[in-house]
Formats: structure tokens, sequence, C-alpha cells
């Protein structure tokens, strides 16, 4: 156990999807999961173990933002022996062919992070995913027909900056923003395991398209699926 996490040795199956929002983790488990019990609700982040085609997975959520995410997923690889993080969540798009509802593979996460600096690197760190879980997730796309985008994001510490500062960001042909990616790759890195990151776009930073928070608790199956898919794959 852990000061941020009371599920006990063995609780956790070998991958768990992490969303960032608690109630998103606690409708996957009910939605996805056969037999589904809660095993941490520390903070009220929630986390579940299941079983999905028969593989047990487990499902808990991040928070918000990289501070979190470095916490929570630092834990599940170093003191859990989780061996691979799916990251589910939103993000908004900035590209004008990635559109609302399509899904992102992050293959890389920029940042404007100092997450890396705790690594006393002699340069600039490029956090990346897991080739083997980003090959199996675009099979499960694939065969569910689901539009996708494999690409660059960037995983940012701040919510409400400026526009200019996205706008650098489409030049360099970035896909998406969101909050949590980069933290997740280099943790899974550091402890020698894998990570992916798999989102949903929820609204355009170019259009200005939106959808309901509503629609982004309770929809956005899609994403979801493919990480299970994705998850019974390395079962």
């Amino acid at each position: 156990m852990t000061s941020h996490n009371s599920a006990n040795p063995g609780d956790f199956g070998k991958t768990v999807l992490m969303p960032g929002d608690p109630l998103r983790a606690k409708f996957i488990a009910e939605t996805f999961l056969e037999n589904a019990v809660l095993v941490n609700n520390i903070r009220g982040v929630q986390g579940y173990t299941g079983y999905y085609k028969g593989v047990k997975v487990s499902v808990m959520a991040s928070g918000m933002g990289m501070p979190s995410m470095g916490i929570y997923s630092y834990e599940l690889f170093n003191f859990y022996d989780v061996d691979n993080i799916i990251r589910v969540g939103t993000t908004g798009g900035m590209q004008e062919n990635v559109k609302v509802r399509d899904v992102v593979f992050a293959m890389g996460a920029c940042t404007d992070s100092n997450y890396a600096a705790q690594y006393k690197l002699a340069g600039t760190y490029a956090p990346i995913c897991s080739w083997e879980l980003l090959t199996a997730a675009v099979k499960a796309a694939e065969e569910k027909n689901v539009p996708y985008h494999v690409g660059n994001v960037v995983s940012s510490d701040v919510f409400y900056g400026p526009a200019e500062d996205n706008d650098k960001w489409t030049e360099m042909g970035v896909l998406a923003v969101e909050m949590e990616a980069a933290a997740l790759y280099m943790n899974a890195a550091k402890a020698k395991k894998r990570a992916l990151t798999v989102l949903t776009v929820s609204n355009h930073l170019l259009t200005g398209e939106e959808t309901t928070a509503e629609e982004r608790q309770h929809t956005f199956t899609q994403m979801m699926e493919i990480a299970l898919e994705t998850a019974a794959a390395f079962g």
C-alpha cells in the first residue's frame, strides 16, 4: 500500500486503463468488466479490477495533469507490478483533418512541462509510447472501423494558455493537446514498462466545436473498447 493507493499486492491486473476522471473509471468498470471489484478509493480516485474476455484487467483514474499522472502511474509500475498502462482520455484537436470524436493514438508526446528535469539528462527527452501496444490498438481500431490518427500530441501543464501557443504546435504537425501522456511515457521508460495514450477528440481548437461534459463522461466508448481489446491481447 502507498499514501495514494490502498490496494494490496496482486489486486491489479498486468494492464491498467487510466482515464483522468474517477467517474469514467467507474463507468468503464461497470460497463465493460465482469466481476469488477473496487480495489482503491483513496481521495476518490477509484480503481477497479475485473475481467474482459477472460483477462484480468484494471481501470483506475489518474487525475488531471502530469503531477497526478506521475504519482499514480509510478506507483502502479513500481509498487504493483503493472506492466502496461493505457491512458484513455479526451483531447483538443489541433489539425483540420482531426475531427471531433475521432480517436488519436499518441505515438509521441511533446510537452511544455519540466517533468524530465528529474532525470538530469544532457538534452531534450522525446517521450514515446510502446510500439507493441500501439500496433495492437491500431489493429483494434481498424477492426472496428473507427476513424483514427497516429502521431504527436502535446502534453501541456497549462489549460487556459494563450491561443498563439497552440498555433505554434499546430504548425509543427502536432495532432492534439492533452495533459498527461508525457509523464506517463517517461515513467514507463524509466520503469522499463509499456504505455500508450488513446484519446477521443472532445473539442477542436480550430473550429470551436465541443462536446458536452456528459458526453465526455459516459460516451466515447470506442476508445474504451480499443483499449480493452489491446489489454486483452496482452493478457
